[in-house]
C-alpha cells in the first residue's frame, strides 16, 4: 500500500479512534485545555484545496473535527471550498505569511492581516490562526507579533505561540503535546524544515524519534504502528498538508517528485 493516499489517511484516523483519543480543532482545544487523551489535527492548506475537502470530508465521515488553515494565494483560497469545509463542521482559520508578503514590512502587513482576517470570517467566525513557513522568504511570519498582539484581532490562539512553544505570551507554561508533521512528505523532515518545528526542542523536531524508544518514525506506517503500540502519549497534535495526500496516481508521482526537488532547496536554504 502507497503511503500518502486517503486510504492511508483513513488508517491513520482508524488509529487513532482505536488508541482512544478525543478528537480536537485547535480552537476547541484553545477554550477547554482538557487534561484527557486527545489529538489535536491540524491541516495546513498550501495549495490544492480540493484535497483539503477530501479530508474533510472523510474525516466528516468517522464524526472528527479538523482545524484548516488557508492561505491567501488563489491555490488555496477557494471559496466554495472553505465554506463547503465549514459546513462539515470542521474550524476554518487564517494561515498567514503578510510579513513575507511585504518584505518585513509590519505596519503593512499588519493592515494586510486585519484585511484577510475579515475575508475568512466571512466563512467562519475565525478565532485561531497559524503562520505560514514561508521557507524561500528570508522573514519568519511569526515576527509580526513582536511589535503587535494577535489577541487585539479576537484570535485566542496561534499553535507556535499557544502549544508549541515552552511560554504562552503572557509567559504561562503549557502541557506538553507530542507534535508530528508531514512537512517534507515524511514524518522525520528535520533536515528538510524550514520553520514548521516544535519550539520547545530548537532545531529538534518531536516526530524524529519515537518519545519512548529510539524507532524512527518515516513513513505514515510508522506513525500508525507507533500509535497502536504506546499508551504513554497522551497530548498530540499532527499537522498535514492535504496537497500530498491523493488516490490520483498522476498526482501522486507528481507530488513525490516535485517534493524531492523542494526538499533539496529546503535544505539549501537552511544550510
Amino acid at each position: 500500500m502507497k503511503d500518502f493516499t486517503l486510504t492511508t489517511y483513513r488508517q491513520l484516523l482508524m488509529a487513532l479512534k482505536d488508541a482512544g483519543y478525543i478528537f480536537l480543532t485547535f480552537e476547541e482545544w484553545c477554550d477547554t485545555k482538557p487534561q484527557n487523551r486527545f489529538v489535536i489535527l491540524r491541516h495546513d492548506v498550501d495549495l490544492k484545496a480540493q484535497h483539503s475537502l477530501a479530508t474533510a470530508q472523510i474525516e466528516a465521515e468517522l464524526g472528527i473535527q479538523a482545524t484548516y488553515y488557508f492561505r491567501v494565494v488563489p491555490q488555496s483560497n477557494q471559496p466554495e471550498i472553505i465554506l463547503s469545509i465549514a459546513e462539515l463542521g470542521h474550524e476554518i482559520g487564517y494561515h498567514y505569511e503578510d510579513l513575507s508578503l511585504f518584505k518585513g514590512n509590519a505596519e503593512k502587513a499588519l493592515e494586510h492581516f486585519k484585511h484577510q482576517l475579515e475575508y475568512f470570517r466571512q466563512f467562519y467566525p475565525v478565532r485561531t490562526i497559524c503562520m505560514h513557513g514561508s521557507p524561500t522568504s528570508k522573514y519568519d511570519n511569526r515576527d509580526i507579533w513582536k511589535s503587535y498582539n494577535y489577541r487585539d484581532f479576537e484570535i485566542i490562539g496561534e499553535p507556535y505561540f499557544d502549544i508549541l512553544s515552552r511560554l504562552s505570551p503572557d509567559n504561562k507554561k503549557k502541557c506538553e503535546v507530542l507534535y508530528f508533521t508531514d512537512t517534507a512528505r515524511m514524518w522525520d523532515g528535520d533536515k528538510f524544515n524550514v520553520r514548521d518545528k516544535n519550539r520547545k526542542q530548537g532545531t529538534e523536531n518531536n516526530s524524529r524519534l519515537s518519545p519512548l524508544n529510539s524507532k524512527k518514525i518515516h513513513s505514515s506506517f510508522d506513525l500508525i504502528n507507533w500509535i497502536s503500540s504506546n499508551s504513554a502519549v497522551n497530548s498530540l497534535m499532527i499537522t498535514t498538508h492535504p496537497q500530498r495526500w491523493t488516490e490520483n496516481k498522476k498526482e501522486w508521482v507528481t507530488e513525490f517528485l516535485l517534493q524531492n526537488i523542494k526538499n533539496q532547496v529546503k535544505r539549501f536554504l537552511i544550510r
